[in-house]
């Protein structure tokens, strides 16, 4: 750090303001903002931080500007004002790679009522933004269904209008306006219809159920029951869109709700707006970081996506003034006017529980649509996430989990699993009969299993796999380990264990189990290859035990083949109706000369 920057952060004020980074070549490289300038700014210059990326940035420093304001909210103002101009390399900055719908009210004699993603009517109200467009059609087509509203662009002016300038089109003729180019309805009635629309836009949808219940009421009284019927249809359509609508409080008014969700690469934020106890409005964006980490902590990225939110959608804050924000953590920076509430019980916890899942869900389906268009991407993932972990020196592309299953040392087998890229590969999966070893010591059973495959894949020149995984505590893997030294293979395949009762995991030479979290996708991956591991080697030792089961003392007889034992067996039914049976009997099913070796055989 030179003398003048020195320098400067020496003089920096105590109070509320936002800084900007310089890099050699005068580029801003960071926008920061801070309740105290002076000591946020050292902060950066006086340790070592344990995100490289903002060490990074600390070297790359080499001037500093900053400009003083009156309060925080004016510092959150400026900072975003001045991220969306320079775009900083090293900011969290807001991904909005799509513009989202709105639901647009023009200011016209005769207005119009139709779905836009552009913001550039003159005088026009707008509704949304609505993170679905099938959201906002079918509200649009709830809406057309409700009232007569034209959908041609005609300028209807008074002019127009009184000279029939335009003519009738389709839809008049099938009912869904009322001609307004012909002035065939009222100025008022249409405006009537409008004010309607717009109470249901803003969520007000129970006083229009309330008219419509009187009107039908009313027309029944009249015994009007077409007309009854046509308000009564009207009525259930708007009564279905109320039920789609979360309803929580109704005693629940004008409350912006926030949370927040972050993984490695970016933070996902979900706004929802209550209107008279109902959810209008609800959207999730994501701040994307432009390196591989920040060290901005959710707070601050907070405290910037209220300000953002509160700006792009203003049009909400026309109708309704909010005082009360949910939040699932308390933002650094606070507004003027505004409460922040983390809610710890009853609906108002529920409505930061219903955010919490929406940001969540947001992110779920960012990751599945990358991966769509991307497999190996998961997988890269995972296998990241399993070397990080398990402190691999690369990653476990290809993974064997070996597992021994026998019944009182009898049928003693042992099962081979392989993963490739975090999946099961199930054509390469092999079992093993225990040959060598007593089938009760598990120990032994693995240093032949484990001799026997990598011997075979060294004399064919197979790959080897990356990561050996021991179904069981310290002493199997030290017996895998043992025979990995004899092979020369210690430094070439990575080995862990895994107990069966508790998910810990044991490294060869330390006494001290690892633990991950259950949630993690290392452990996940690694119960997936155990599982598969058992359920392949019980399996295997099921069919074993199976064909010694119906093994039967016909089988031991020389010069009697499996067409004679079968023979036998379906004429007598048991072993023991043939030892019961005379030779006579015998030989009328096999012949006198194999009924003597049978008889013979089965009464020794």
């Amino acid at each position: 750090m030179s003398d003048e920057l020195k320098l400067k952060i020496s003089l920096l004020p105590t109070s509320p303001g936002v800084y900007q980074y310089l890099n050699s070549e005068g580029t801003v490289i960071y926008v920061g903002k801070a309740k105290n300038l002076k000591r946020r700014v050292s902060s950066y210059f006086n340790r070592v931080h344990p995100v490289v990326r903002t060490n990074l940035l600390v070297r790359n420093i080499r001037d500093l500007k900053y400009i003083v304001v009156n309060s925080e909210e004016e510092a959150l103002d400026l900072e975003n004002s001045l991220i969306k101009e320079f775009q900083p390399r090293y900011n969290v900055l807001l991904k909005d790679d799509k513009s989202y719908p709105w639901i647009c009210v023009t200011k016209e004699l005769f207005p119009r009522v139709f779905l836009t993603r552009e913001k550039h009517t003159k005088g026009a109200k707008y509704f949304g933004p609505y993170p679905k467009t099938e959201v906002a059609h079918a509200l649009i087509d709830t809406i057309k269904q409700l009232y007569p509203i034209r959908t041609c662009r005609h300028p209807l002016t008074r002019d127009n209008v009184d000279a029939r300038k335009y003519k009738l089109c389709l839809q008049y003729h099938i009912k869904n306006c009322e001609g307004c180019c012909q002035g065939f309805v009222s100025h008022e009635t249409y405006s009537s219809y409008i004010d309607d629309i717009i109470k249901i836009l803003n969520g007000d949808t129970k006083q229009v159920s309330d008219f419509l219940m009187q009107e039908m009421m009313s027309k029944a009284e009249q015994l009007k029951f077409e007309e009854a019927e046509l308000i009564k249809r009207k009525y259930q359509l708007l009564e279905n869109y109320r039920a789609k609508s979360v309803i929580v409080n109704p005693t629940i008014h004008n409350i912006d709700v926030f949370s927040i969700v972050r993984d490695n690469g970016a933070a996902y934020v979900n706004f929802m707006h209550m209107r008279n106890g109902a959810i209008v409005q609800s959207i999730t964006v994501e701040y994307k970081f432009q390196d591989a980490g920040t060290d901005e902590t959710n707070e601050e990225i907070l405290s910037t996506a209220v300000r953002d939110f509160r700006e792009r959608f203003s049009e909400i804050y026309k109708h309704d003034r909010v005082k009360e924000i949910l939040v699932n953590i308390v933002p650094d920076f606070e507004i003027e006017g505004l409460e922040y509430v983390v809610p710890q019980r009853g609906d108002k916890r529920k409505l930061v529980a219903i955010s919490l899942k929406n940001a969540e869900q947001y992110r779920a389906d960012k990751l599945k649509r990358m991966e769509k268009l991307n497999p190996e991407q998961r997988a890269t993932r995972t296998l990241t996430t399993m070397m990080k972990d398990l402190h691999l020196n690369e990653l476990p592309r290809h993974i064997e989990c070996f597992d021994n299953s026998s019944i009182s040392g009898t049928n003693a087998v042992a099962s081979c699993v392989v993963f490739r890229n975090a999946k099961p590969a199930k054509k390469e999966y092999r079992h093993f009969n225990i040959k060598t070893a007593d089938g009760s010591d598990d120990y032994a059973s693995m240093r032949e299993v484990i001799n026997r495959r990598y011997t075979r894949l060294l004399n064919e020149g197979e790959p080897l796999p990356q990561l050996l995984v021991v179904d069981g505590g310290k002493g199997q893997l030290n017996s895998a380990v043992e025979v990995l030294d004899e092979l020369g293979l210690r430094g070439r395949i990575a080995a862990i264990g895994i107990a069966k009762r508790l998910d810990e995991i044991f490294f060869p030479g330390d006494s001290v189990p690892l633990y991950i979290d259950k949630n993690s996708e290392t452990i996940r991956v690694i119960q997936h290859i155990r599982d598969e591991a058992h359920r392949f080697g019980i399996k295997h030792h099921r069919n074993k035990r199976s064909k010694s089961q119906i093994h039967s003392q016909l089988d031991d007889i020389k010069g009697i083949g499996p067409q004679t034992r079968n023979s036998l067996l379906k004429h007598f039914k048991s072993l023991k109706r043939i030892k019961e049976a005379t030779l006579d009997e015998i030989s009328q099913v096999v012949g006198p000369n194999k009924a003597g070796i049978v008889y013979e055989a089965i009464h020794k």
